[in-house]
């Protein structure tokens, strides 16, 4: 709103100390993020006095676990501060006439509405429990039925691999070999180190293969010819399982203290520098990877997303003040999902991702190992000591706060291979 607003002092020839400020996509990034650090560290305290004053807080299982217990009556919800943290900033210092931006705050405001009803749901369910002077116990019907957090995560996952497969501002540059023909109106030419280059604008569903030379893959080649007018259905189906894998993943990982809060803090900071590199001319063209028009505006959207996220663990890090709970777990979930998606990285998502991945991976392999030797034996058996995998090392007598950290640094490294993959190929 305000860069629109600076725009129509522009178009007004209202000139003042600073008013060019807001042209530059780098003074707002930084602005995002300073402002969604401070809605969280300034609101998220009060907001955090309110949850608790209406009983908002958790209720522990007992697993056995060191400090379980004590986090026992946190306030949970705390995903709304998250989520607070991104939208104003973005609102605020993004140009909200760009598919990407809409699309996210879209994906944001959905899942936030989800999570928040899953979180709402519990609540209520503890509270009846209390009134009738029964022990509430946690479990899976207690909040939104299983099928419907699915059907939500299915609706955001069509509506995102429909706009960016048919919306017609979604478009990607490639750079064009041989002489263009004149008259192709798709044909654009730009000078570059003051040397004339053509590129080619289109609209194919296309991706980054890592660490390969000729980095790109169109989806269509996945079908056959007579099949290739329904690639927007394959699309689609593919963007549904990566946004539903991510959120899912996201939710499992938010067991320990500042765990998936961190993490995604630094997968947004891969996401950012991907966005900005993409959605500048220079730089695209410079580290050979495709140019999406305005996709630079996304890269507001992530810092205030990396604020939000950074000032939640100002009460969210061990001992935890707030948990995020589904409202924010499921949120940055998609969020990060979408987002891969629309820079053409989701075949990095095993990798940046990596620590999502290994969570709901150990909990498939527990469960599925679980059930086929209960069968085999008649006694089911265990791969981890307990899953997700992080409550495995809690069970091998490691402090919640070095897990958190050890899984941090092994974030760093995954998005520093991400990285590399910009040059290595």
């Amino acid at each position: 709103m305000l860069y629109h607003l600076f725009e129509w002092f522009k178009q007004q020839g209202i000139n003042f100390p600073g008013r060019q400020l807001m042209e530059f996509q780098t003074f707002r990034i930084m602005m995002a993020v300073l402002l969604a650090l401070i809605i969280t560290l300034v609101y998220g305290k009060k907001l955090i006095n309110i949850l608790r004053a209406k009983l908002v807080g958790e209720t522990v299982r007992d697993l056995g676990l060191a400090g379980e217990q004590a986090k026992k009556g946190t306030p949970t919800m705390g995903g709304i501060i998250i989520i607070l943290g991104i939208l104003v900033p973005t609102l605020l210092f993004a140009r909200l006439n760009t598919v990407y931006v809409l699309l996210m705050l879209a994906c944001t405001i959905w899942l936030g509405i989800i999570g928040f009803i899953d979180d709402y749901l519990k609540l209520r369910a503890k509270r009846l429990a209390q009134e009738q002077g029964v022990a509430y116990k946690k479990g899976d019907k207690d909040g939104l039925a299983g099928w419907f957090k699915i059907f939500g995560q299915v609706g955001i996952g069509i509506l995102v691999g429909a706009v960016l497969y048919f919306n017609s501002d979604v478009k990607i540059w490639r750079e064009y070999h041989g002489t263009p023909n004149p008259g192709n109106p798709n044909i654009i030419t730009r000078m570059v180190n003051n040397k004339e280059k053509h590129f080619v604008e289109t609209k194919e569903p296309i991706t980054t293969i890592p660490f390969v030379k000729n980095h790109e893959f169109n989806y269509s080649r996945l079908l056959p010819d007579a099949l290739k007018q329904y690639t927007w259905v394959l699309y689609i189906l593919v963007v549904i399982f990566i946004i539903t894998a991510v959120s899912n993943a996201s939710n499992i990982t938010d067991g320990l203290d500042g765990l998936a809060s961190g993490t995604s803090a630094l997968i947004g900071v891969l996401l950012g520098i991907f966005a900005y590199a993409s959605g500048n001319f220079f730089f695209a063209d410079y580290l050979n990877i495709m140019y999406i028009p305005n996709l630079g505006e996304l890269s507001i959207f992530l810092a205030a997303m990396i604020g939000a996220c950074v000032g939640f663990m100002w009460y969210n890090s061990y001992p935890a003040q707030v948990f995020m709970g589904d409202t924010g777990s499921l949120t940055l979930g998609g969020i990060i999902a979408a987002i891969a998606i629309i820079v053409h990285k989701e075949l990095l998502i095993p990798i940046f991702c990596g620590v999502f991945f290994v969570e709901i991976l150990s909990v498939s392999l527990q469960v599925t190992y679980f059930k086929y030797t209960k069968k085999k034996y008649g006694e089911g058996r265990r791969i981890f000591l307990m899953s997700p995998l992080h409550h495995h090392f809690q069970k091998k007598g490691y402090h919640e706060a070095k897990i958190v950290t050890r899984f941090w640094i092994i974030q760093v490294m995954l998005v520093v291979i991400c990285l590399v993959t910009l040059k290595l190929r």
